[in-house]
């Protein structure tokens, strides 16, 4: 079966776009991880939506995880004092000393404790820690195990190093959350690594306390996986629920497991390219060294902005996070009004993934909704709405929202969602 990216790249995106460039057979080939790396699904629908909108259509993007706001001054009065200051000489490969104890302070605050600098490493982006992990701790063939709906870049990272991407499906009726006897099945084929996303992206859906410490204690019954935790939304955390990892109910995972956040949805800040790990030092080291080949070092004036970030006012985020589980009940209020539509509960980030596999056979005029790709092809093209389809995540029956837009734009997006299913039928409108 294609991939979703591939499967979107056919639908979604016009055939110049995806011409291959036809060398000569006497020229050098390329090598064979490259034929294994995907364009992002996600970015593939963003950019599908900017050329329509270029275009001048009227187009409502709910498609791309990125958030509504920008950093405080504060943020900005640091980059412009290090700009002004710029040795324009080399950083370190694990970080600055004042960058890695900001982090220190920020991870001791969520619960994390008995962490040193040596325990750090920093990247450009929470992706490209991930990939460095990938690198650091994969061998070809080895396995890594997460749950799906995933975020795209897992299984894209694991197959361009060469991994076997085992994936344990969760369904809506289980509220996209893995169960303790899922883990402990795939745990028992003892793959190399295990990934875990909390809170998540695509579904938005959160780990209680309770949720979190059943599933550590599976984990530490086996202790030849490395634990990977990505919680780059753990400060977007609704309805008091708390973020929790499994090192705070199990301190013995501490030595095996390698904690991941990133600046940019927490400060609105992914442009700025700053990622973080936490973990034993063995790994950390890799990650350094691996550092000095791919990046050398975050820039000086990107460190500043980093650290103002961690350690100036937190107000922004804290608003943004109320703003958001605001969106939410919003977005969830008005899929209620969708017949047929169901949509777990999200308590994090900022997503909903509703399942979209009633209008599955239907169709819109005379297009057929056959699944996921075609559902939401045909809502971008004729109500000019962009959503991520589930397949990009693992899971065909649903997609993606993301309520980051203009707040303008939110209720009206919804709208046409609402007016986009109504108009389904179990029948083609030959004369539309």
């Amino acid at each position: 079966m294609a991939s979703a990216a591939m499967l979107q790249c056919r639908v979604l995106t016009s055939p110049t776009d995806v011409t291959p460039f036809r060398s000569s057979s006497s020229m050098p080939q390329l090598a064979k991880r490259v034929g294994r790396a995907k364009p992002s699904a996600i970015m593939l629908i963003a950019e599908k939506a900017k050329q329509l909108k270029a275009s001048g259509r009227d187009i409502i993007s709910f498609s791309i995880g990125v958030p509504n706001f920008l950093p405080g001054e504060h943020v900005y009065a640091a980059a412009r004092e290090a700009l002004s200051h710029d040795s324009g000489q080399y950083g370190s490969n694990r970080g600055a000393e004042a960058l890695l104890d900001a982090f220190l302070a920020h991870i001791e605050a969520l619960g994390f404790a008995g962490y040193g600098r040596e325990h750090l490493a920093t990247g450009v982006g929470a992706k490209q820690v991930l990939y460095n992990l990938a690198e650091a701790l994969l061998d070809e063939g080895d396995e890594i195990a997460f749950a799906a709906p995933f975020w795209t870049t897992y299984r894209d990272i694991a197959d361009i190093v060469g991994a076997r991407s085992h994936i344990l499906h969760c369904g809506q009726d289980q509220h996209y959350k893995l169960r303790p006897e899922q883990l402990d099945a795939a745990l028992a084929r003892r793959p190399k690594v295990f990934l875990f996303n909390n809170p998540s992206n695509p579904t938005g859906m959160v780990y209680t306390r309770e949720e979190i410490a059943a599933l550590a204690d599976v984990l530490v019954r086996h202790p030849d996986t490395w634990i990977i935790t990505d919680d780059i939304y753990n400060a977007l955390v609704f309805d008091d629920l708390g973020y929790h990892n499994f090192v705070f109910a199990r301190p013995e995972l501490k030595e095996r497991l390698i904690f991941v956040d990133s600046l940019s949805k927490t400060y609105g800040m992914p442009g700025w390219r700053v990622g973080f790990m936490a973990g034993p030092q063995e790994v950390a080291r890799a990650v350094t060294t691996l550092n000095s080949s791919h990046i050398t070092s975050l820039p000086e004036v990107v460190t500043a902005a980093a650290i103002a970030a961690l350690t100036g006012p937190q107000d922004i985020p804290r608003a943004k996070c109320a703003e958001f589980a605001a969106r939410r009940d919003t977005v969830l209020a008005a899929l209620a009004r969708i017949p047929g539509m169901q949509c777990p509960r999200p308590q994090g980030a900022f997503y909903v993934f509703p399942d979209i596999s009633f209008a599955f056979g239907k169709y819109h005029r005379e297009r057929s909704i056959e699944n996921d790709v075609a559902f939401c092809a045909a809502l971008l093209e004729t109500h000019g709405v962009a959503c991520v389809p589930g397949s990009a995540f693992g899971e065909p029956r649903a997609m993606r929202i993301s309520y980051t837009c203009p707040a303008a734009q939110l209720e009206p997006g919804l709208e046409r969602i609402r007016d986009f299913v109504a108009e389904l039928s179990d029948r083609a409108d030959r004369h539309a």
